[in-house]
């Protein structure tokens, strides 16, 4: 199989993730505050140690391998980095969403409705991760790619149950709480076909599109779940199930890649 068709496939498999943590919510399951925080805690802990192992260092080799001059493969990824936090920050400001906690972002939404505020906001939130995993396939290191993938889908379950939980919240039926949580891992496989595509267009675009990745996830993780999972009074849950995920996907990465 191609490394292109494995990078989709596997980028699927990880947004698909999401409608697996949303299962429960179909058998009138629901989650504690302090439940929701740790979960979430733990998929920033994945994401950051993704972000550095699986991205980052990836990225700095590749560089290196490319042009064997320390300062350039430095500047290199901080570019990238910055590169894919300022796009997020950029979506973020001009794409009209919404998240349940902190309420509406970014652009004046007209007519859409809160559902579909909310769906756009995961999206920006999903679409890095499978960007993420495509251009790990993409830079020809398999390994490497399994791991992002095994690492992003385990912190998809957790996000998917509490997208599930706070739609039924929001009055909608246990249906479709879950098809809409399962709908929003489904960005991932777009990303994932965009990132490996970008790769396969020439070699000097690999450690760029690496840290550039990692840049959008970092963001996400700070600007977004971090802060959400400190609202409630449950902060050191969530910094403990940060770092079993760091450690977890640290571990996977080691070992896998």
């Amino acid at each position: 199989m191609s490394v292109i068709w494995l990078g989709i496939l596997a980028s699927l498999g990880a947004g698909l993730m999401t409608g697996v943590g949303a299962i429960p919510v179909l058998f009138g399951k629901t989650m504690s505050q302090r439940t929701n925080d740790t979960l979430l805690g733990f998929a920033a802990g994945v994401m950051i140690s993704a972000s550095y192992f699986s991205l980052i260092v990836p990225g700095l080799e590749a560089a290196d391998d490319l042009y064997g001059v320390v300062w350039i493969s430095a500047a290199i990824a901080a570019g990238g980095i910055a590169l894919g936090a300022i796009l997020v920050a950029v979506l973020n400001e001009t794409l009209p969403h919404e998240h349940f906690i902190v309420g509406p972002e970014g652009a004046d939404p007209g007519a859409l409705s809160k559902i579909w505020l909310f769906i756009i906001a995961i999206t920006i939130h999903n679409f890095p991760e499978g960007m993420a995993v495509g251009i790990g396939f993409g830079g020809g290191n398999v390994a490497n790619g399994m791991s992002l993938a095994t690492g992003i889908g385990l912190q998809n379950a957790p996000e998917g149950l509490a997208v599930a939980v706070a739609l039924r919240g929001q009055g909608y039926s246990k249906i479709r709480s879950f098809t809409l949580a399962l709908l929003t891992g489904l960005v991932e496989p777009i990303g994932g076909a965009l990132g490996v595509a970008l790769i396969h267009v020439s070699q000097h675009v690999l450690p760029w599109g690496l840290t550039f990745a990692a840049g959008a996830m970092l963001y996400i993780i700070s600007h977004e779940i971090i802060p959400e999972t400190h609202r409630k009074g449950y902060q050191n849950y969530a910094t403990t199930g940060l770092l079993v995920g760091l450690i977890m996907m640290m571990f996977l990465d080691v070992t896998l890649g």
